[in-house]
């Protein structure tokens, strides 16, 4: 058996560590999500965690790991007239990134269903992982239909399978352990709420301790097993740690005063899930238990608020999610020392009081947005984003569907599959629909023929490419009408970063256009490079279409559905090429090779002129692409509508 690296050897990380010790306390807690660069010990952490977690009971045996004072009706391995519990290692579950949707949730027993022409069940790894540990590393990569599973069974702690004329339920209470690099996207909203706890890691920045880092691994590698026998005492210690925090968990209290400070604490960061509040109260009684404490310090809650808060506070993809340090440390100090509860203490307020002037942020902020010159350019900031809804990319095909997340695929080759069909001569065959229909055609005398066999129906979400090309010409600086096109843009960031779309920026000015971010799903660059962007010169509108082609046609060929969005007044000034082509007329062109390229489009028409030329609806039709004045971008939801054009 492969040697784990010990837990207790692990050098540094200490919130790293505190966080794993909470949720061994108390697995209600949810799990910990594990963020940083690699090389950061984030899977090392993980791994060693299983190996001090105090064993279990179970059944040698089991697959569902029943409670044995609770075992489930439908195992037979529980249920047997012989079966004895004794201690075993808590489950450590690796969900590998491209698991079938039947590995995980559990799917027919083909064994049984060829040897005894029945159906039975086969627990996945979901029910392996009950009363453990369920690890996934980079899950921010995670399919979306395996996100829908966790979010299913981390609600409810059940796994529920009713497919292919299986119908069963079984409990399914896991701790989650994920890791990821943000440089590789980011994790769905909902998921990312399921983890109870967070913490960022990075490499140790003080040479001493990477030293001792480096020194350590080479001594595990040139012998592990040497290397775990050194550490074995305080793995051991570690591990009856846990044990008697689990113990006294249930008499650990929160004072009345501190479980108010737990609700303030939530509103003070502005986070928006309950959840939050529950897991802080539950982490801050794991950290007591602990420390072997039977009452919560505020330290405790501002610890814990540490791992808890901050992944729950990034509502918009350009929000830092950290905590603001000082207003913690005052908030803490504020409940470890409440004031006397009396009638005057309502009149002693940090209120404004009437009359009286008060400096804000947003005061500063604003004293700070004045335009900065450059010479002919300058540099607006973006007002802030709106709420424009969801666009969604509506297709008249027949082997895709609108519903939902954008570009839904049906009868995909790869992806998800959602049923079984019969099929004489399948191209995917669906083996558990096959065997089933060949059960219950004969049961006394089981055979399999063409008449039974079953395709594979399949749907994946495609990918997307949103490629915005932002007018940043002279004519955007009047009226400061750059701030409400930057604005814009970010309002279609948020919508493609609640989607995980890969994004480019096109900005066009002077004599060109120029690919200021490449695709990326990294939107918080998109933002970077929107803020810095300058206004100022001329309209080389035709280059930037020509530019948004190329782009588009080299991310074809990687199966992403294309988006674009061009946001511009239309007055075009800046032509292709060394001749006197009138640029007006080269722009019309381009968007009509864009329309036969059927790339659909939404052009925002910046104009706010008094008598308007109108140019930006021209280029609409051409490019046969939605059409909407940039004021009157609102919360409605927008459809652009992928039109089945043949060539």
């Amino acid at each position: 058996m492969k040697q784990i690296y010990p837990f207790a050897a692990i050098v540094g990380q200490e919130q790293l560590k505190q966080a794993l010790l909470l949720c061994a306390v108390d697995p209600s807690i949810g799990g910990v999500l594990i963020r940083g660069d690699k090389g950061s010990a984030k899977s090392t952490a993980a791994r060693g965690l299983a190996a001090i977690l105090p064993p279990i009971r179970r059944v040698p045996g089991c697959a569902f790991n029943c409670d044995p004072a609770s075992p489930l009706p439908e195992c037979s391995c529980c249920q047997g007239e012989h079966a004895v519990a004794e201690d075993a290692a808590v489950p450590f579950v690796n969900l590998p990134l491209g698991a079938s949707e039947d590995r995980v949730l559990g799917s027919l027993d083909f064994e049984q269903a060829l040897k005894q022409a029945r159906q039975a069940f086969k627990p996945g790894l979901l029910a392996n992982a009950h009363r453990g540990l369920l690890y996934i590393d980079e899950v921010n990569l995670l399919a979306d239909h395996l996100v829908d599973v966790l979010l299913d069974v981390a609600a409810m702690g059940v796994n529920t399978v009713q497919r292919e004329g299986l119908s069963i339920s079984h409990p399914a209470r896991i701790t989650l352990l994920g890791t990821m690099n943000q440089e590789e996207g980011e994790l769905r909203p909902q998921l990312l709420d399921r983890f109870g706890l967070m913490v960022d890691v990075s490499a140790p920045r003080d040479a001493a301790i990477r030293s001792e880092v480096v020194r350590r691994r080479l001594a595990f590698e040139a012998d592990p097993q040497a290397f775990a026998a050194r550490w074995q005492a305080d793995g051991s210690a570690l591990q009856e740690q846990i044990r008697q925090a689990q113990a006294m968990l249930a008499t650990v209290t929160v004072s009345e005063h501190l479980f108010d400070f737990i609700s303030q604490l939530c509103c003070e960061f502005e986070v928006a899930s309950l959840r939050a509040d529950i897991v802080l109260h539950k982490a801050a009684r794991a950290l007591a238990a602990l420390d072997a404490r039977a009452q919560v310090s505020a330290e405790d809650i501002r610890t814990a608020a540490m791992l808890v808060l901050p992944h729950r506070r990034r509502r918009k993809p350009f929000e830092q999610s950290g905590l603001d340090q000082d207003k913690l440390d005052e908030l803490t100090q504020q409940a470890q020392n409440p004031p006397p509860t009396s009638p005057a203490d309502d009149t002693t307020t940090t209120e404004q009081q009437p009359g009286e002037q008060q400096d804000t942020p947003a005061d500063d902020e604003q004293d700070q947005q004045s335009p900065a010159d450059n010479g002919s350019e300058q540099v607006f900031a973006a007002r802030a984003p709106q709420d424009i809804g969801t666009i969604r990319l509506a297709s008249h095909s027949s082997d895709s569907e609108a519903s939902g997340r954008r570009s839904t695929v049906l009868n995909a080759r790869r992806g998800h599959s959602v049923r079984a069909v019969p099929n004489a001569q399948p191209q995917a065959l669906a083996l558990d629909a096959t065997l089933r229909h060949a059960i219950q055609r004969n049961p006394a005398e089981f055979a399999v023929t063409r008449a039974d066999l079953h395709d594979k129906v399949r749907t994946a979400k495609q990918g997307n490419l949103i490629v915005l090309v932002v007018d940043a010409s002279g004519s955007m600086a009047a009226q400061q009408r750059m701030e409400q096109v930057k604005g814009t843009v970010l309002s279609l960031l948020q919508d493609a970063y609640q989607r995980r779309d890969q994004i480019a920026v096109i900005a066009f000015r002077g004599r060109q256009a120029e690919l200021v971010l490449p695709p990326t799903r990294q939107v918080e660059q998109a933002e970077q490079a929107l803020h810095a962007l300058p206004t100022g010169g001329r309209t080389p509108l035709p280059h930037a279409l020509q530019l948004a082609a190329t782009t588009l046609g080299r991310q074809g060929a990687q199966g992403l559905s294309p988006l674009l969005v061009v946001l511009s007044d239309g007055r075009a000034n800046v032509a292709l090429g060394e001749d006197h082509a009138d640029p007006w007329q080269q722009s019309l062109q381009l968007a009509g090779e864009l329309a036969d390229a059927a790339i659909p489009a939404l052009v925002l028409d910046t104009e706010q002129a008094y008598v308007k030329l109108g140019r930006a609806r021209e280029l609409a039709q051409a490019m046969r692409a939605e059409y909407l004045p940039c004021e009157q971008l609102s919360s409605e939801q927008l459809t652009i509508t992928i039109q089945a054009r043949l060539g």
